[in-house]
C-alpha cells in the first residue's frame, strides 16, 4: 500500500473514532422513512431516471454507507457493494445494513486493490463528493472502476467542481474575505497535506494524523474515464457547494459542483 494511502487510512479511522455523536445517528431512520435521502436534488433526479430495480450497484469510497443504502432501498436494487479504506466506517455501514435489512455489503479495502471477485459485477456505479481527491492516479482508479462494471453499465459521479481547486478558504493564508472568488492556486497540479482533522465528521478542531489529497483537472477526470472505456454521456455543472468549504461563494456564479454521467463500452 502506498505510504500516502496508508496514512489516509489511519487519519480517516481516527476521525471516525472521534466522530461527533450526531454523525451517522440519523442514517438508519432516514433510509427507512425517506425516498433517496442523502442525495442532493440534482443527483436524486439523475438516479431516479435510472432503473436499478433488481440490479447490482457499486460505490467506491462509500464512507459510512448512507448513500448506497439509500439508493439500494429506494431503487429496489438487488444488491449494493461499497468499498472504503476505513475499517471502522465499513463496520458501521455493515451494521446499519443488517439493522435495516437492506441487501448491501461493505468491504474495507484500498480501492486500487479491489480484486477480480467483483469483475463485471455492477450495472451502476456511483461516486460522490470527496472521493476522487484521495487518489493520485485517476487513470489507475478508473481502471478498477471500469473492471467492476458490466458492459453497458452506467456511472454517475457527483463531485466538487475542479475549478474549486483554485480557491482559498477561510483559514488559508491567501484567503481574502473581500475577494472570495479570487483564484490563488494552480488549477492543474498540487498536493495537499493536512493535520487539521475532519471537522464535518468530528465537529471539532484537533491535531490529526496526516491527510494527503490531490486536486484533479476536468481533463484528468475525463481522460481517466475515457482511457478505460467509460464514455461520457452527460455533464452538468452547478454553482452550489456540496463540500461545505465554499459556502461563502455559494450560488454566486462560480462553478462549485458537477454531475458526470457515463457508460462502459
Amino acid at each position: 500500500m502506498e505510504k500516502y494511502i496508508e496514512g489516509n487510512k489511519a487519519a480517516w479511522e481516527e476521525a471516525f473514532e472521534n466522530r461527533d455523536v450526531s454523525w451517522g445517528a440519523d442514517v438508519a431512520d432516514r433510509v427507512r422513512k425517506e425516498d433517496y435521502p442523502f442525495f442532493n436534488q440534482e443527483t436524486r433526479n439523475v438516479l431516479k431516471s435510472i432503473n436499478v430495480e433488481g440490479k447490482f450497484i457499486g460505490q467506491f469510497c462509500c464512507n459510512n454507507g448512507r448513500e448506497l443504502l439509500s439508493l439500494v432501498k429506494s431503487g429496489k436494487a438487488k444488491k449494493g457493494v461499497g468499498f472504503d479504506i476505513a475499517e471502522n466506517q465499513v463496520a458501521f455501514a455493515n451494521e446499519t445494513a443488517k439493522e435495516l435489512g437492506v441487501p448491501c455489503e461493505f468491504e474495507a479495502v484500498n480501492i486500487y486493490d479491489v480484486d477480480d471477485r467483483h469483475k463485471e459485477e455492477f450495472d451502476l456505479v456511483i461516486i460522490t463528493i470527496g472521493a476522487l481527491c484521495w487518489f493520485e492516479d485517476l487513470d489507475r482508479f478508473f481502471a478498477i472502476v471500469a473492471k467492476c462494471m458490466k458492459q453497458g453499465a452506467t456511472i454517475v459521479i457527483n463531485e466538487q467542481h475542479p475549478c474549486t481547486n483554485m480557491l482559498a478558504t477561510a483559514g488559508d493564508e491567501p484567503y481574502d474575505p473581500e475577494h472570495k472568488k479570487e483564484c490563488h492556486y494552480s488549477y492543474f497540479e498540487h498536493k495537499w497535506e493536512s493535520n487539521g482533522g475532519m471537522y464535518y465528521m468530528t465537529q471539532k478542531s484537533y491535531q490529526s494524523k496526516t491527510f494527503t489529497d490531490f486536486t484533479h483537472s476536468m481533463s484528468e477526470i475525463m481522460t481517466g474515464m475515457c482511457r478505460n472505456g467509460l464514455v461520457i454521456t452527460g455533464l452538468q455543472e452547478f454553482d452550489h457547494d456540496l463540500s461545505g468549504g465554499f459556502g461563502e461563494v455559494d450560488c454566486s456564479g462560480f462553478p462549485l459542483s458537477m454531475i458526470i454521467r457515463g457508460r462502459k463500452l
